[in-house]
């Protein structure tokens, strides 16, 4: 029996030693990683690389920390209170005309997934942008990639943003029932909350950035957006977390691909689906088309999301940019040789 007792034991330690292994080299295994809205499509290879335990496959111990919005994400990493973000990638060059450095460097989405859509109750004559004016548009949380949608939108428009009122609603059900009260005549938000609405009749759909060829077509060319960005100082300091975490999302991001819709409800914490699983199937359905599928960020990315930017905000036209130190492919390259098939 001892010798038996001592074989398993020493089964078990073979069996842990490549994780150990990887937590001995890592320069920090334990980190926290802020996001906003955690529980969006937007966010999905995130809540998979979690779920399926592809962080703690790479020596990693990952606290997640939920805001309401991407901006509010963006300030604990700011505030130094979070180690790195699941955000938008546009915050990366946004932050290099306040002196901070940021650096993307795992794509989760290949097109922004943000709709925005009217109230059919509040704006039953709807005929085009001119009548948001004057308006109440609710995103998840001001300052976030929905408000920056917005923006974009109107700014195509000849609409300034001071002509609307923005209003942030989350990204869950108090989403839904701002549209369904009338307290919001319009809404740019994320799956599920989209596809809730719109089985409920609730929305109008009039801009889908779902579809990668309608948000090309809207920002002029590929527009990343999730994706796991932190500060250049971090990246620098911590290679091979970096290198683990891009792992982690680049083989979630595999995954998704290949998942059936079953697959996602498994998953997905049955919270996530606000209550209706035929509903989060066909938000799913809706958004793999924009969810990355190897976690590489496009080449013409940074200079479509400062093309958006600058429309939306004058004041950074006159701003120099280093747009090729906003983003970073070398991490993910290495995560697919790794991982070729997931």
């Amino acid at each position: 029996m001892n010798t038996r007792r001592h074989l398993l034991a020493a089964g078990a330690t073979l069996l842990a030693a490549p994780a150990l292994l990887r937590a001995q080299t890592l320069e920090k295994p334990r980190l926290t990683l802020a996001v906003g809205g955690k529980n969006l499509l937007y966010y999905l290879p995130l809540t998979v690389a979690e779920q399926l335990g592809y962080f703690k496959a790479e020596g990693l111990d990952v606290s997640i920390v939920d805001f309401a919005g991407g901006a509010q994400a963006l300030r604990a990493l700011v505030g130094g209170s979070a180690d790195v973000v699941s955000g938008a990638f546009e915050h990366t060059i946004n932050m290099q005309a306040k002196g901070q450095r940021l650096r993307a460097f795992v794509l989760q989405g290949r097109a922004p997934q943000v709709v925005l859509g009217i109230n059919p109750k509040t704006l039953p004559n709807y005929r085009g942008p001119a009548d948001l004016k004057g308006r109440k548009i609710g995103v998840t949380a001001p300052g976030s990639s929905t408000n920056v949608m917005v923006n974009y939108f109107l700014a195509r428009a000849g609409i300034k943003p001071s002509e609307v009122s923005i209003i942030g609603v989350g990204a869950t059900q108090g989403a839904v029932a701002a549209m369904r009260s009338g307290q919001i005549d319009a809404i740019a938000n994320l799956d599920p909350v989209i596809s809730l609405l719109k089985r409920s009749g609730d929305i109008r759909i009039i801009s889908d950035t779902r579809i990668v060829a309608e948000s090309d077509k809207l920002f002029g060319g590929p527009m990343p957006a999730g994706c796991l960005y932190a500060p250049q100082s971090f990246v620098d300091k911590n290679p091979a977390t970096v290198q683990a975490l891009a792992n982690a999302i680049v083989r979630a991001d595999k995954w998704i691909q290949a998942a059936g819709a079953g697959d996602i409800i498994k998953a997905v914490p049955e919270s996530y689906q606000l209550g209706d699983r035929a509903i989060y199937v066909d938000a799913f359905l809706a958004a793999k088309g924009a969810l990355s599928p190897d976690g590489t960020i496009p080449e013409a990315g940074a200079a479509t999301a400062l093309r958006a930017l600058q429309s939306i905000d004058a004041s950074l036209k006159n701003t120099k940019f280093d747009l090729a130190a906003a983003w970073t492919n070398d991490f993910a390259k290495r995560a697919n040789t790794r991982y070729p098939r997931g």
